[in-house]
Order: C-alpha cells, then structure tokens, then sequence
C-alpha cells in the first residue's frame, strides 16, 4: 500500500518540470462580474417566490418643457395639526407641478415646493408619531406664499389624495386657493379596476412594486405622481382617468324632507347624512354622475317620497367639488 501511495505522489512531482519547460503553470480564470443589485432584484423576482419593493426616486425638474404639453398640473399635500380645517391649521404643505397634454399625457416636472409652518398651538403627540414633524422642526417657519403661489395659480388642476381632506384646508389657509379646479386621486379613479385593493397611497405604492419616506407631503406629492402616471397595459393611465372624470359635471340630490323611517334605506344606498352646520341643507344627501341623475329620481320619487317629489339638486364641477 505505501508503494502505490508514494507512486501516486511521484507522478504529480514528475509533472512539474514538465509543466515548467512546455505549458507553465495553470493561470486561474477570471472571476464574472458580480450581478448588480437590479440583476439580483430580477432573480428574484423571476424565481416566483419573492416579490421586490424598489425605491421610488423622485422626478428632477425638468430645464425645458416638452412640446405638446401646454396644460400645468399640481399635485399637493398638506399635513396639519388635526381633521378640522375650522380649528385646526397646516403645518407643512408640499407640491409638485407637471405639465400634462389634453388627452391626459403626463410631461415634465416643472417646479417643486415644500414648506413647514408653525402653529398657533402646540403639535398633538399623535401628529407627530404620524407625520415625524415636531416642535422643534416647525419653530420660526413660515411657508413662503409666493414660491407656492407661483405654482398654484398657474395650474389648470389641483390633484390631492383625498381633496375633500386639503381643499378645506388649503382655501382656510390662502386664498390663492380659491377659484382652482380640484381633483381627487381616492374617488374619481376606479383603483379595484385597477388590480389595488385599496386606495390609500401606501397601498398604492406597495401594490406598484415600490417604497417611499411617507407622510412627508413633498415625498408624498412625488409618489403620487408616480403612481398616476404608471401604465398598465394599452390602458390609459390612472392621470388620465382623473383628468377625464375632473371635467365632468356631477349632481349632489338632497332628499330633503324625506320620512325618517326611511334613513336606513337612504344609508344603505350610500346617503349621507348633513346635519346643516356645514352650510349644506339638513338633509340626505348622495353625489352621482349626470348619466345616473334619472335613476336617483326615480328611486327617491317611488321607493322613499311615493310621490313625484323635486328634491334640491346641485350641479358640481371641478372648481365646485371638493370643497367644505
């Protein structure tokens, strides 16, 4: 046994000469390249078993607009110290300006503000656990009014997510604010059409294959953008379903003095209830679509009035809706 061992090793020994006069020695390949980050990303991705966040970068502003594009846009965000415009007051605003074509095209990002204000009052603990905006943060700032005029009255449309929320808000607040056509991004674009389950921004955002720094309105402002803007199929995208819906007339019908017996039928079809301090009538009220207008009559006139009764309408545009 230990003849044949050494034998063995006598062999490799034998073939080093060798390997010196003829071949040299055996030179190591070169390592590939290690995959990029995007390239792991895909793996990943393409295994079936992994679903990647990517980060979402906001657009630069652009030096030159693009031709075709004549209409501006401006999507904004407003973090305040509570839900009542009445009382409570903004303490940050964002927006980001686009251009956008008549048929809904998005172009360039062509200006950005964001702002921090200091309240009249101290920041709940519970707006700062939400928004990461503290005392210290806000104290001494004001926001500059003619950066954000600026934008705002230029703009075609004001998009928020949730504008019956920041048009309140923002009109309290300046009165740059009034007189501008709102669109709201939560109910005037049908999102479950759409594949999302949900319509808050970060459902949104998630949904889409990405992550961003929420609940900081400038953040939020280019991630929203982002989502209006994405494309799914030979589809249009979700700005241009906004943009589409915002110029259509809708119809708010007050079943004004309706029988009380009948609340429970008026809620189930999605009545609300206005109890007059808001300036509206004290009454259910709903909101439709122009092409939907006769439908509502007639179910008000046979299934609740039993009587041919002419409830207060009111027609609602884009410079109408949205507001407190």
């Amino acid at each position: 046994m230990s003849v044949h061992r050494d034998s063995q090793l006598d062999m490799f020994a034998k073939a080093s000469p060798a390997m010196a006069e003829g071949r040299g020695p055996s030179r190591r390949r070169p390592s590939p390249p290690a995959p990029s980050a995007e390239d792991m990303a895909r793996a990943l991705e393409e295994s079936g078993n992994y679903r990647i966040l990517r980060k979402l970068a906001a657009r630069p502003v652009a030096v030159a607009r693009q031709p075709g594009f004549s209409r501006l846009g401006v999507i904004l965000d407003t973090e305040t110290t509570g839900l009542n415009h009445r009382s409570d007051e903004i303490i940050e605003i964002g927006a980001v300006a686009f251009t956008f074509s008549d048929d809904g095209a998005v172009g360039d990002v062509v200006g950005i503000y964001g702002g921090l204000q200091q309240p009249s009052r101290p920041i709940p603990p519970d707006i700062t656990r939400l928004t990461g905006i503290t005392e210290a943060m806000v104290e001494g700032q004001v926001i500059d009014m003619a950066s954000l005029s600026a934008l705002i009255e230029p703009a075609d449309l004001i998009i928020a997510h949730n504008a019956g929320f920041d048009r309140p808000f923002c009109e309290a607040f300046s009165p740059i604010f009034a007189g501008k056509a709102w669109a709201c991004s939560v109910s005037e674009i049908d999102w479950s059409a759409r594949g999302f389950e949900g319509t808050k921004l970060g459902y949104l955002v998630g949904q889409a294959g990405y992550f961003h720094e929420g609940h900081r309105a400038v953040d939020d402002c280019h991630a929203l953008l982002e989502i209006l803007d994405r494309q799914q199929g030979d589809g249009e995208s979700p700005f241009a379903e906004l943009y589409r819906a915002s110029q259509r007339c809708r119809i708010r019908i007050f079943a004004e003095h309706s029988p009380f017996e009948m609340k429970d039928h008026l809620k189930a079809r999605g009545y609300r209830w206005s109890d007059g301090s808001d300036g509206r009538l004290k009454s259910w009220w709903i909101e439709v679509g122009e092409d939907d207008l006769g439908g509502e009559l007639s179910f008000l006139r046979s299934e609740i009035y039993r009587w041919e009764a002419d409830p207060p309408l009111v027609r609602l545009t884009a410079f109408d809706r949205f507001k407190a």
